[in-house]
Parts: C-alpha cells; structure tokens; sequence
C-alpha cells in the first residue's frame, strides 16, 4: 500500500521499510534497509548506518516482504515448440519462443532459471543477449540436450512423428538437439565418453545433464543408458571443466548409481516408478548433500490423479512417497517442475490433459505458476516456511555452484529479489502476490512482458474456409455406423 519510488540520477537504489527474508537467517530481519549499487547489494543494515548518496532512488516497501529473486532448478524454455505442429511452425523463430518463455518467467518472480534440456544454439543465443542487456529476461543457465538421448523425433521423445517427415527434416531437427552427445555415446568407453563431453562444454554450456535412465516412459523397462564407469567419467570430465553435473533418473537403480557417480543433484530423484526410494539411497543423498529436484502434486492434483488416471496410480503414489521421505530425511530439496511456456493451441490437446498438465490453478508444469504450485504441494507435505524460500532460492543456488552470487539476500550478492505485498512464511500462497521484481538492481516492468509474443499470443480467429468446413464436416459421419461391428473402440 505504501510502496512508492522517488527518481533519482546514477545507479544507487534503497528499499526501506519491508521485511526482509533474506534465506540465510531463521527469522525475517526488520527495521534494516537494503542499499543496491550498480547490480549487487552493497549493505543490508538500519537506515541511520548507512551513506547514501545524493539521487539515490528509493523504493518504500513498508508493509511488503523482500525475498531473494526466485529460482527454478529445471525448466525447458525452447520445449514449447515440442508439439509436432508448432516445431513446424515456430521452429525458424527457436529464439523468440526462447526469450518469451524467460520474459514470462521474470515476470513471475523467477529471476534465475536452469534449463536442463532444449535446442543449445537458440539458448546460448538468448542467454548473452540477456547477460549482455539487449534483452530483458529471467538469466539464463542451460545445458543444451540430454546426454546419451537422441533428438525430438526420435524414440527417446516423439517416435510417431518420423515416419510421416521428409528424413532430412527429421535429421536435421534431432541434429539441433542431440549433436554430439546422442544415444551412440551408450556404446562408447569411459574414455571415448569424456572426450565427447570435453568437446560439448567448449560448446558454450553452463553445466552437464546426462541421462543415467533411458526416456522412453511407453516401455515396461527402465534401463540404465551409461554404465557406472562411464556415468563417473561424465562427472569426472564435467567437473574438471569447472560445471556442474545432474542426472535424468526414473529408477532406484538410475538414481543410486547416479548419486554415486558424484552428480551435484539428480531431477525429479521422487519419480522411481512403482518402487520407493531405499533408505540407504536416501542416507547417502543426505551424506553427499546431493540436490534433491522434486516432482510434488497438491493434495487436490494427487487425488484427482488417484481417480483418473489408473494406469499410473502407482507410479505417482510412490511419488509422493518419496517426496515426503526426501522431507524426512533432511535432504536438500530443490524447486523445479520441467516448467514450459505451452501455446494455445495445446490447451485442447488431449495428450498434454493428462495429470500433468490438466486445466487448474494447481497445475505443476506451466512456467507462468507452476513454481508456486510447488511451493504449496510441499507446504502441504509438511516442509517448513523458511525451507521452502530456502528450496527455491539458496539450495538450488549451491547445488549449482552459484552461491557466490546468487540465492540470498547478502551483501556482494547480485541484487535479485522479489517484493510481495503478503507474508510468504504465513502461506506459500503468499508467493503469488508478486508486487515488485528486481533484477541486477533493475525494477522489472512486469506489465510489457512478453515483449514479443509468440506462444502466449492467442490464435488467429478462424477463417472462413474453416467456418464452412467445421459446418459441413459432419455430413457422412454421423457416428452412427451401419454395422455394430464397425462401431469405434
């Protein structure tokens, strides 16, 4: 209510008056102003202590609560276009489609964001024209593809699209993807496997994810794709270049091997099909302080799941599991849910109306909500206030080895952070009521992003060849076949 801004000349900023939590202490600091010079956070202390100087800009926060700028741990910016018909369409505008997905995830509230798999050269691209100010935007890290998985049309994601492409098209999109870290790195060496991983780094990627499980979710099988000594030389490569290393687990065999080839953190570690994670899996995740990327639906998602979809009762069901024996077990619990910015045109799409991304205000996978959806489900599991800021700010900053400058709100810190009209420790609903963002020590215009809609721009209004075919279209198929064996099952 009393939030107000006084202009001034050069690049110091001050916010006074908010309560401030800042993820590193146990309880909100109050009466304390934050003062910005440039992109970092100067000092953190009572108004009376600290040397403004003259034209600093003010921002009156009293009534609010600053937090660190939001995290997400696992997002796929480019993946919008994943649905065969918008590849087509959109495919030539890769980095458009990249930087409106960053744009609508700054907008709410996520200042950082991990892309773990997508398209490298449109990501790298959008990346340095953020770093660089030319574009506004969530920063970027990303890793390019998933290594040892083949590209979009392929079996390891959309097999039923080949067959009906030219096969250069097919080549051609998969070589965007997968490049030199495709499916045949499975038949190579520990050595041969280094060797492809040292060439990609130089690429341009921020860090590494291989997948320790194979992504072909139709099989009844879930096989390991590396061996464990390849899965060590992925690590071993990976750190010596100074980036981190995560791994695509979906089994309790995936994740164990993964946890022990070294990996910084492992994603969506919950989902281990119908078999929950073993204890000793667990003490060794808490031991090695591995980041602990959780899946979590609410508890109104989880039910409507157990009623709807009985295929995969089981595997969700020992989701949850694991996500509360996580909890229990003190591991380091990451925010993330494979956030994605979907066009319209996918809302109808039967195949996306599944439990993971049904129509709700409960729905984990959009990148516009769906870090607030999270924040809920694991309050409702019982995770802790302050754990939760920490979940989607410090931990995934440290488990990315990014603490240095970002995650908290401390001194020498690059100054992103959110300020929200309601007390985030009371509700994680609170986290929704976004008034300001901030990033680099810049105050974000949430209400002109996207700048360039391209996926959230609605569809053109249909034309009236398609008026008159959807009026004549039902003529001859009346669903009512002359022959009962004939009738559609």
């Amino acid at each position: 209510m009393h939030l107000s801004t006084t202009l001034g000349s050069g690049s110091s900023l001050l916010i006074s008056g908010a309560t401030i939590i800042d993820g590193v202490e146990d309880r909100p600091i109050q009466g304390c102003a934050v003062w910005i010079e440039g992109n970092r956070i100067r000092a953190i202390d009572r108004y009376e202590n600290l040397r403004i100087p003259p034209g600093t800009q003010t921002i009156d926060a009293r009534d609010k609560y600053l937090i660190p700028g939001l995290m997400n741990a696992n997002v796929h910016l480019w993946l919008g276009i994943f649905p065969l018909g918008d590849l087509l369409r959109y495919n030539d505008r890769a980095q458009d489609v990249v930087a409106e997905a960053a744009q609508v995830a700054l907008k709410n509230g996520l200042t950082t964001v991990f892309d773990t798999m997508g398209a490298r050269k449109p990501l790298i691209a959008v990346r340095e024209r953020i770093n660089a100010g030319e574009l506004v935007g969530s920063r970027i890290f990303c890793a390019g593809w998933i290594v040892g998985l083949d590209g979009i049309f392929s079996l390891d994601f959309n097999p039923n699209a080949a067959p009906v492409l030219d096969k250069t098209i097919v080549e051609y999109i998969n070589a965007q993807c997968a490049e030199n870290v495709g499916p045949a790195l499975s038949w190579m060496t520990p050595e041969q496997v280094a060797k492809e991983i040292r060439r990609y780094i130089g690429k341009g990627v921020d860090f590494i994810k291989y997948a320790a499980n194979e992504h072909r979710w139709g099989d009844a099988t879930t096989s390991l794709v590396f061996s464990p000594r390849a899965q060590a030389a992925i690590v071993e490569e990976a750190h010596r270049s100074g980036v981190t290393v995560q791994a695509h687990t979906s089994s309790v065999e995936g994740l164990r091997a993964a946890v022990e080839a070294g990996c910084d953190l492992i994603q969506h570690c919950n989902i281990t099909g119908p078999f929950p994670i073993p204890e000793e899996t667990l003490k060794l995740m808490v031991e090695r302080r591995t980041g602990a990327v959780v899946f979590p639906f609410t508890q109104q998602r989880f039910d409507w799941i157990m009623g709807n979809c009985e295929i995969d009762r089981a595997y969700f069901s020992t989701s949850d599991v694991n996500c509360r024996n996580l909890l229990r077990a003190g591991a380091m619990l990451l925010l993330a849910n494979d956030g994605t910015q979907w066009g319209p045109s996918q809302a109808a799409d039967p195949l996306l109306s599944t439990y993971w991304s049904a129509p709700g205000d409960d729905n984990l996978n959009p990148l516009d909500q769906g870090h607030f959806v999270w924040l809920k489900a694991m309050e409702e599991k019982g995770t802790p206030a302050m754990e939760l800021l920490r979940a989607a700010t410090r931990n995934i900053a440290v488990a990315y080895g990014k603490e240095k400058d970002l995650g908290t709100l401390e001194p020498g810190k690059i100054a992103d952070m959110v300020i929200l009209d309601r007390n985030p420790l009371t509700s994680a609903e609170n986290y929704r009521s976004i008034h300001m963002v901030l990033k680099d020590g810049v105050v974000v215009d949430r209400s002109s992003l996207p700048t360039n809609p391209v996926l959230t721009r609605p569809l053109d209004p249909p034309t009236e060849e398609v008026l008159d075919y959807r009026a004549h279209r039902h003529i001859g198929r009346s669903g009512f076949p002359m022959c009962p064996m004939c009738v559609p099952r």
